[in-house]
């Protein structure tokens, strides 16, 4: 007996898809022809059985059919097992618009897939002719009408072209009278298929499992707590370091609704609040907890974590930290700045009330003056503390290099671009402060650059195409007199003026001489230097010097003369010969304590070791207390604090000697010596 089969399908694909799978299930035991509509129908049909794809192509092809001799078998058809993880993939609940070439296939696959326990979610039939309600609906499925989706839909999935069913093959079978056994070799090859299909659901389901155990333990291994619920307040996710903050058991909180887990009033109201994002405060079981809650819109979960406010605390310190150490923060704030001169503290009054606003500042200064310092300072003092603070020496980089370090680039913008490009100094302080030292040196081009960023607070990456918003505020400093440049046609004078809208001019250390027995005597501390006697010819020269390069050059030139030093003592031979600085001297004799270098300490030290001696020629203890009343009528009365700073001072230097109990403080033979000294000579100018 003759075994063949004609195959009729509407369109290409599904021609090729439903003999592909007749032929894997009869293999030589029939032999199948098929043709497309789509294609046409190139011969007439006799005495043949005839397999439709589905009863809509009837029309389409009964005149190419002897019915009188033909047999005709409309196929059922089912969901392709092949493809069929990824219905189960989709979200439960979420609206899927089925689409396929007609409205009622489309009606028909949908009604299958309900019939076979498909249903965890709600399909939405589609074709082009029929239409279909496709509002709010962001997800498609088709059995590989692909083209027949919606512009609109952003997500579009093929499930594959639907198959024929096992009754189907059961009526081809009994068509052709196949013996029992060929028969049970048909059904064992689709049962096969049904199986393979079985094995692969169940290893889809034993990597989700394992997947789901994984992302458990990623969960409970973080240090914040972790919770998730759906839209209807159903949690999914409760990791252990929740259940150690809120006191309930994550097994128990599983599954339940928000309410009937949490029962802050407070809390509740805030983790389901119709924001999309939100952080709040909250204190739960005697512990400060900060909550951050953002929403998966595609999913319909919202997200909260719990943060530990003790834990964040440390964790921001560790991160200022390592800011500071890469260079991130400000290292330095206005007690950082040293000087007792009126100039110096006018300066760092006027500094202290510019901190305050958000408006660019242009620092002028000569070389060493310490504008990097004002700056950080400045930074310190304002309400961007905690954000970044960046510095650039714009005078140190050749244009090309600045450009990169200012303004970032992507990747490929130029031969060496790192691979995923690199965040310029905008990008990485924003929200805080950028520090553009000897602005005066920089090119047109890049003030050009500069000038944009300060006009539309949007910086371009070098090969970039798109602006990116910055919030940074702007401190530079130049030690160049930039109307001059302007003049010279080097420097714009638009970008002057948006630099100079508040401005600050340091002193020179030449105008505030007086503040160098200071600065001297916090550098030797520094370097903890074994000197400790100046002669006061030195420290004479030292204070009519010119200092060009300000309080930078002084503090090298005290390296150096410590450094050629053969002893605890600095006097002229140390001074460096053949220095602009020293080139007319006045000898005089005397010696000066580091420790004593400021004449207001240097009579405080007088009158406690004076005090001492009168205490212990009257056999009585010397108590802080008591030096404290014994100065009260000295032209330098202390504060019982300040005394236990200056004796702690004395012990250093070796001039007293600090004990415990009823003894008190004692003075030193050496102190002894030092005060003699200093009621026997004058050596401190005044």
């Amino acid at each position: 007996m003759k075994r063949e089969l004609i195959l009729l399908a509407g369109t290409k694909e599904t021609e090729r898809a439903l003999k592909e799978q007749l032929q894997s299930v009869f293999g030589e035991l029939i032999h199948i022809t098929s043709y497309a509509c789509d294609e046409g129908i190139p011969t007439y049909f006799t005495n043949e059985l005839i397999v439709y794809s589905s009863s809509l192509i009837e029309p389409e092809v009964q005149e190419y059919i002897d019915f009188d001799s033909c047999t005709i078998i409309k196929a059922r058809r089912t969901v392709n097992y092949e493809y069929i993880d990824r219905i189960f993939e989709l979200p439960p609940g979420k609206k899927i618009l089925y689409v396929n070439d007609f409205i009622e296939t489309a009606q028909e696959a949908v009604a299958t897939l309900k019939r076979l326990g498909i249903d965890h979610v709600d399909y939405i039939p589609y074709s082009p002719s029929g239409g279909g309600d496709t509002k709010r609906i962001d997800i498609a499925v088709s059995p590989g009408e692909m083209a027949s989706i919606p512009s609109s839909i952003p997500q579009k999935i093929d499930i594959g072209v639907r198959l024929i069913d096992l009754n189907t093959i059961m009526k081809i079978i009994h068509h052709f009278q196949l013996s029992e056994r060929l028969t049970f070799d048909i059904t064992d090859r689709y049962t096969r298929k049904i199986i393979e299909l079985s094995q692969k659901l169940g290893a889809i389901n034993r990597r989700a499992k394992t997947l789901n155990k994984f992302l458990n333990k990623v969960v409970d291994g973080v240090n914040d707590g972790i919770l998730a619920f759906q839209e209807d307040g159903e949690i999914t996710v409760f990791n252990e370091v929740l259940e150690r903050m809120i006191g309930i058991n994550a097994a128990h909180a599983k599954g339940k609704k928000l309410s009937r887990v949490f029962k802050n009033i407070e809390l509740n109201r805030f983790l389901t609040s119709e924001h999309d994002e939100d952080l709040e405060y909250f204190t739960l079981r005697q512990q400060n907890v900060m909550v951050y809650r953002f929403r998966l819109e595609a999913e319909g979960v919202i997200v909260a974590t719990f943060k530990d406010m003790e834990e964040t605390i440390e964790m921001e310190k560790v991160r200022k930290r390592e800011l500071q150490r890469r260079g991130y923060i400000a290292k330095y704030t206005f007690d950082s700045i040293l000087g007792n001169s009126h100039l110096i503290n006018d300066t760092k009054l006027i500094a202290e009330k510019l901190a305050k606003s958000e408006l660019p500042v242009l620092i002028y200064g000569e070389t060493g003056t310490g504008k990097e310092l004002f700056s950080s300072a400045m930074h310190n003092d304002s309400s961007r503390k905690n954000s970044p603070y960046l510095a650039v020496n714009c005078s140190a980089l050749p244009e090309d290099l600045l450009e990169s370090e200012l303004f970032g680039y992507e990747e490929g913008a130029f031969t060496g671009a790192k691979k995923g490009g690199k965040k310029g100094l905008f990008e990485q302080a924003d929200g805080g402060t950028l520090f553009l030292d000897e602005i005066g040196d920089i090119s047109l081009k890049l003030q050009a650059r500069l000038l944009r960023v300060l006009q539309e607070m949007e910086i371009r990456r070098i090969g970039g195409n798109k602006n990116i918003p910055v919030d940074v505020r702007i401190i530079a400093a130049t030690n160049k007199d930039l109307q001059d440049l302007i003049i010279e046609g080097t420097f714009r004078e638009d970008l002057y003026h948006r630099l100079k809208v508040l401005s600050l001019q340091l002193p020179s250390l030449r105008e505030r001489s007086e503040d160098i027995p200071l600065l001297i005597e916090h550098f030797l501390g520094m370097e903890h230097s074994k000197i400790t006697s100046i002669d006061r010819a030195v420290l004479e020269a030292m204070k009519k010097a010119p200092w060009k390069g300000n309080i930078r050059e002084l503090k090298n030139t005290l390296l150096y003369m410590m450094t050629v030093a053969g002893h605890n003592r600095l006097t002229l031979q140390e001074l460096p010969r053949n220095d602009y600085n020293f080139t007319e001297i006045e000898q005089t004799n005397g010696t000066y304590s580091p420790a004593e270098i400021t004449m207001s300490k240097s009579q405080e030290y007088i009158n406690i070791l004076t005090a001492l001696v009168g205490f212990f020629e009257n056999g009585e203890r010397a108590s802080r207390e008591k030096i404290h009343s014994s100065l009260q009528q000295s032209p330098t009365p202390l504060s019982v604090q300040q005394i236990r700073t200056r004796l702690s001072e004395l012990q250093d230097l070796g001039y007293v000697f600090i004990q415990r109990g009823r003894i008190g403080t004692e003075i030193t033979p050496a102190g002894v010596n030092w005060l003699n000294e200093q009621k026997e000579n004058v050596l401190i100018s005044r």
